[in-house]
């Protein structure tokens, strides 16, 4: 019974050895990194159309609260008016809460926008890395160095390179 125990006992310290490894990479550390930033984002965002851009909307259509908007499909107890969604609910009518729906699809396309954007910005940057040719090289014919295809003396040796002929231009020779 005691060896089953220490076999137990081994088995799960290498578990907590294997994943302990595997939670402190770094790919696991960005995406907790990532899913808290985009958290805080979607309370922003939220704020953003709750508070910013859906009530001047609603003024412009007379007044209306967007998040109060609902259609009522069965009535509860007490009978209709229901002034706002929650009183809706209290009273166990169904409803179909258009307003919300409206305010979480505005949600939606300002994050899915911004994600956008990000990715648009990141192809630019990867694209201007590939651009970017890299510097020539040359080895030294002295000491073997490798140097800057530029260069007219080895740093290395200080041995004066002879001149390379100039690149043709155009496809010209």
């Amino acid at each position: 019974m005691s060896t089953r125990v220490r076999d137990l006992g081994r088995r799960s310290t290498g578990l907590m050895e294997e994943f302990k490894k595997f939670a402190l990479r770094g790919n696991v550390m960005d995406l907790a990194v990532g899913f808290i930033v985009g958290a805080a984002f979607t309370t922003v965002v939220r704020s953003l159309v709750d508070d910013i851009i859906m009530p001047p909307i609603g003024l412009l259509i007379g007044g209306l609260d967007f998040s109060q908007l609902f259609i009522l499909l069965r009535a509860g107890t007490p009978a209709p008016p229901y002034a706002t969604v929650a009183q809706a609910q209290e009273a166990g009518a169904v409803t179909m809460n258009v307003g919300l729906f409206l305010n979480n699809l505005i949600s939606f396309i300002i994050v899915a926008f911004a994600v956008f954007l990000m990715v648009r910005a990141l192809a630019s940057l990867q694209r201007k890395e590939e651009e970017q040719p890299e510097a020539a090289t040359k080895p030294c014919p002295y000491c073997f160095t490798t140097i800057d295809g530029r260069a007219t003396r080895c740093p290395e040796c200080t041995s004066e390179l002879p001149e390379a002929a100039p690149a043709a231009v155009g496809g010209e020779s």
